[in-house]
């Protein structure tokens, strides 16, 4: 196949590429494990080692004698303050009505908040327990538990107790206890039910959806949205509330399951793939309401996706970052820019630094490309005579045949790869695409200035300087680059800056950033390269001459 079609080809994919993440990639559910509802029993599977998350204490317990009546007069609140959050929790149902965190702050720099607002709407709060008797259900969420202590304050490394208890004295003992440490995004939680002295199967509800929608900010990034992601049998199944479907909302044998959003997470590890989750969508007039609800969960984390966290909290729980299908490369650019930002401490010029020590790396690839391309453009009237000489080897088999032959001879008589001019861009591919998936979910650009008018490096510029700039170093690049086309797709080829333009003009700011710094690196080196090449050719026509 010729080379123009390959380079056209991979532009194109590029392209397709782009499009597929914006349309289908938010969230998009991939193949879901074996579904049924919670508690339901599929097959056993082969459990890989893993610690026991269980706390001590908290074995099996499935029959306990009913204590007598714990409860309280009033509803009262219960507060946990570390340097990382403020989480306020109500001993009605011993439900969570407010977790801010400090660090990671909202658009007007407030604390952010990770309940829902809608929840008081949707009349069910975080941690609300569900069981598979509806009765006991609203015994259980509208009771006014027995709360210890009511304030919890923690410094770093100090462990603390949060503990709620009701028995109605006849049937019912429920049983909630929270452990914290100073310091940290996750605690320990241990929930226990029981009814006529049986210890009943129960699961913990997160929602509705996750924090407080920061609509302005999320329309102006790219790849954001709600839903849930979980880790079964080493492998993460997402399912966004845009995509919705109750048949296909189930999952058995869970490691851990989580309510996520681009940067944010409530996530709730289970016994090592013992655990159920379920993703349900209530609605009430015109308005729904998603929910995670999670059986057997041990541990939780509420809090940002931050890579170091999540990985030292262990579990694989770093999963739940959406680095995308090439995501180990876009891991180690994670931490090559982590390492560049000790020294450069400024997240745009981090970018351009990267981006620079990544086309650098790649320098000889393209030089390679560029180098073949020009060959191949040099070739053109050969081909071209070529092909007149084989007008109807498009309808006769045996004169493609001989033209295929007589232009792979052409090929290797000038020592030209028809396929050099592409292989080293596919090599890149992986690479580009791991380094923009990084800059999409990574939380260290949340909220990070630039210069000037650029406030915050994962929403879009706000007055689309960058895009334009990209646009137009694109078209520069495209011009300089020895091109094997005719002169009609040439002409076509010249739109794709344009294009690439308006899908930008969306785009995380940090994401144009490194696109228009790969432009400009491009212009360089492509004016570099294209002198060498007329050195090499002055001085073989200089040769022949003589």
């Amino acid at each position: 196949m010729e080379t123009r079609r390959y380079i056209l080809a991979i532009v194109l994919s590029i392209v397709v590429l782009v499009l597929f993440q914006m349309i289908f990639m938010k969230n998009v559910p991939q193949p879901e494990p074996s579904v049924a509802p919670p508690g339901a029993v599929g097959e056993p599977i082969e459990e890989k080692a893993a610690p026991d998350l269980r706390q001590a204490g908290d074995a099996e317990r499935p029959d306990e004698p009913v204590a007598e009546g714990v409860q309280a007069a009033a509803e009262m609140p219960a507060v946990v303050e570390t340097s990382l959050f403020r989480a306020e929790w109500s001993n009605r149902g011993a439900s969570l009505r407010s977790w801010k965190l400090k660090v990671h702050r909202g658009a007007e720099e407030e604390e952010l908040e990770l309940v829902s607002p809608f929840a008081a709407e949707a009349g069910k709060y975080p941690f609300f327990i569900q069981t598979d008797d509806p009765e006991l259900d609203g015994l259980a969420n509208g009771a006014l538990f027995q709360v210890t202590p009511l304030r919890l304050e923690l410094r770093e490394g100090e462990k603390g107790e949060l503990k709620f208890d009701y028995s109605d004295g006849n049937t019912i003992r429920i049983e909630k206890a929270f452990i914290f440490t100073g310091g940290t995004y996750d605690f320990d939680l241990r929930l226990n039910v029981w009814k006529s002295g049986r210890k009943v199967e129960s699961r913990i509800l997160w929602g509705p959806g996750l924090g407080v929608p920061e609509v302005a900010a999320k329309s102006q990034q790219f790849g954001g949205g709600s839903g849930v992601a979980v880790l079964s049998a080493n492998r993460v199944y997402r399912v966004s509330e845009r995509k919705y479907k109750a048949e296909a909302a189930g999952f058995n044998f869970v490691d851990w399951a989580a309510y996520e959003d681009n940067y944010m997470t409530a996530l709730f590890l289970t016994p090592p793939q013992k655990g159920t989750a379920l993703f349900q969508k209530e609605s009430r007039d015109a308005a729904s309401f998603y929910f995670l609800s999670v059986g057997s969960p041990q541990k939780a984390y509420i809090g940002p996706k931050e890579f170091s966290r999540l990985k030292s909290f262990g579990y694989r729980t770093q999963k739940v970052i959406n680095f995308g299908f090439f995501g180990g490369i876009a891991e180690v650019l994670y931490l090559s820019i982590k390492f560049i930002h000790r020294y450069i401490p400024n997240w745009g010029f981090a970018i351009i630094f990267l981006t620079v020590i990544i086309k650098i790396i790649f320098f000889p690839l393209t030089y390679s490309s560029t180098k073949s391309m020009a060959k191949m453009q040099e070739l053109q009237p050969k081909i071209k005579a070529l092909r007149a000489k084989y007008k109807k080897a498009k309808q006769d088999i045996s004169q493609r045949r001989q033209m295929n032959e007589e232009m792979m001879k052409l090929y290797k008589e000038h020592g030209i790869n028809p396929a050099g001019g592409c292989l080293p861009m596919l090599i890149q591919i992986p690479v580009f695409w791991g380094f923009f998936r990084l800059l999409v979910v990574a939380i260290e650009f949340r909220h990070s200035p630039f210069i000037l008018w650029i406030k915050d490096l994962s929403v879009k510029d706000p007055y689309y300087v960058t895009p334009l700039l990209m646009g137009a170093t694109q078209f520069i690049s495209q011009k300089m680059t020895p091109s094997t086309a005719d002169p009609a797709q040439a002409r076509m080829m010249l739109i794709m800056p344009v294009i690439m333009t308006i899908f930008f003009m969306n785009f995380q700011s940090g994401l144009v950033l490194y696109w228009l710094t790969n432009n400009v690196l491009q212009i360089g080196q492509q004016y570099i390269m294209n002198r060498m090449m007329a050195k090499k050719k002055r001085e073989a026509h200089g040769k022949r001459k003589k």
